[in-house]
């Protein structure tokens, strides 16, 4: 059960993206190999303009995950009308490995929030296998996570964590 100190309900991940579920594994998620994403913390457009490495921690041979990462404040926070936007998508991600020994079915898509402060949140799901086939959302905006984890028979996540990120200015960028 999500506490409300936990920062997945304070940054209305729990709610606006996926229902309250209990973590089973960890996963770390970092960025230019130094950077990493914690929960809340924010991340300048030009420090993710390439995939992070994602590692899952507490699977194991038998076990493979997907991979999804969505941003549920677009355009804007105020008015997110084409929300989800899934900026990226791995799955059959092994138990014991990281995203690189996933299959990519979205590839990569740097944030580039124009309006206010975005939350990008990756979230991890158990696969009950291996995979065959995932179809690839027809289009990057209006994804919905529950959904698809419903209709993949994903469940609720296992892992998740979020940054926030706005539009960098020119001062910013120095």
């Amino acid at each position: 059960m999500a506490r409300i100190s936990d920062p997945l309900v304070v940054g209305r991940v729990i709610g606006d993206v996926v229902d309250p579920f209990p973590p089973s594994v960890r996963m770390s998620v970092t960025y230019n190999s130094n950077k990493q994403v914690c929960n809340g913390h924010e991340h300048l457009p030009s420090s993710v303009t390439t995939k992070p490495r994602v590692e899952v921690h507490g699977g194991d041979m038998r076990s493979f995950f997907t991979l999804i990462m969505t941003d549920p404040d677009v355009p804007g926070p105020s008015d997110p009308y084409l929300k989800e936007h899934i900026h990226w998508m791995v799955t059959d991600i092994p138990g014991t490995t990281d995203s690189s020994f996933g299959r990519e079915v979205v590839s990569y898509e740097m944030p580039r929030p124009n309006i206010g402060i975005h939350r990008f949140v990756f979230l991890l799901f158990r696969q009950k296998r291996r995979q065959t086939v995932i179809i690839p959302p027809p289009s990057r905006d209006r994804f919905n996570t529950r959904k698809f984890a419903e209709e993949n028979e994903l469940g609720l996540p296992v892992a998740a964590v979020f940054f926030n990120c706005q539009r960098e200015t020119a001062a910013r960028r120095r």
